[in-house]
């Protein structure tokens, strides 16, 4: 999607305080309505999924599920406060969110802060300061608040690489630069592809990604080379060469989605949680939904996020001005 150009779409008059997009239209209550379906559906399965891991703790079965409550708390608090702030005074923040995701990436990966960030199944991607934050999500907000505000002012100069999107490869190769030293090559991926989205919305021109492009596929090609993430492709690819190593956690998630059939198994009675497939309660959650729900609710989580996304760009395609649309589309 092409948005127009700012000299068509610049706001009027300054932006007031309280100006909620939650009240206009349709879009911010269905935004709303699906985002609490999700979450209520999320926490219900966490609990099922996370029941048993934390018994095996010693820590009472609800321990995972009040744990995420409490952030969904703060989140739907923090929600709120996004959506009374005037999107335009997100454009002020951007250089400060810049700044904030830069420093605590770059804990994560100095050698003399493991007391902070220390490296958890061979990766160090979070920071413990009372509370866990992992840094690489806030640059993910970060990218897509100062590309979308820098494109506003770079449009006019997209016609010249050096001009028009050097300052964006300079801020983007930093970011992703510390991402991937986590090691996370994926969220590195998705920071690159949130980036170069906005920007090519905004006007850039394709074919200085190409260019781009073809400059650094050697280099994502040796990272990709990497022992551990080439198991990861061949299995991906469907090659369990290893079913009992690297192929195990694959293969137990098809089992857990497999055996729900249509229907699933029924709220509680999944058997992979009981050990068979590690992180059930995390980073594999999807097929505990498979399991218990059956295809009935994997087609509910399916459908609920490409709802909000259809919505998201529905509210971006018309939104009255560069900025909006494309921290929207974002």
């Amino acid at each position: 999607m092409r948005m127009a150009r700012p000299m068509d779409i610049a706001p009027a008059g300054p932006a007031r305080l309280p100006e909620s997009g939650l009240g206009r239209g349709w879009e911010g209550a269905a935004v709303m309505g699906l985002t609490l379906l999700v979450l209520s559906f999320g926490l219900v399965t966490l609990y099922s999924a996370s029941s048993v891991f934390a018994l095996s703790q010693g820590m009472p079965d609800t321990f995972y599920v009040v744990r995420q409550g409490a952030g969904a708390v703060v989140g739907l608090a923090l929600l709120g406060f996004c959506a009374w702030m005037p999107y335009r005074y997100w454009a002020l923040l951007a250089w400060p969110l810049v700044a904030a995701s830069v420093v605590m990436l770059t804990l994560c990966v100095l050698p003399w802060t493991y007391g902070i960030a220390p490296e958890i199944n061979g990766a160090r991607r979070w920071l413990r300061v009372g509370v866990t934050i992992q840094p690489s999500e806030i640059a993910k907000v970060a990218i897509i608040v100062w590309s979308s505000a820098m494109a506003v002012r770079k449009a006019p100069q997209f016609k010249s690489l050096r001009r028009g999107l050097g300052p964006f490869l300079a801020v983007w190769g930093l970011v992703i630069g510390l991402v991937t030293m986590g090691p996370d090559l994926s969220t590195a991926l998705v920071v690159a592809t949130l980036g170069f989205v906005i920007v090519f919305s905004a006007g850039a021109r394709i074919a200085h990604f190409v260019f781009l492009g073809a400059l650094v596929t050697p280099a994502l090609f040796m990272l990709l080379r990497a022992p551990y993430r080439w198991e990861r492709i061949k299995v991906f690819g469907g090659q369990l060469t290893d079913p009992a190593g690297a192929g195990y956690q694959v293969k137990q998630s098809l089992i857990g989605i497999g055996s729900g059939g249509l229907y699933g198994v029924g709220f509680g009675e999944g058997q992979q949680k009981h050990g068979f497939l590690p992180e059930a309660h995390n980073d594999f959650i999807f097929a505990m939904i498979g399991e218990e729900w059956g295809f009935f609710g994997i087609l509910l989580v399916v459908g609920v996020y490409s709802a909000l996304v259809l919505i998201g760009l529905s509210i971006a395609r018309r939104s009255n001005c560069l900025l909006g649309g494309l921290v929207e589309l974002g």
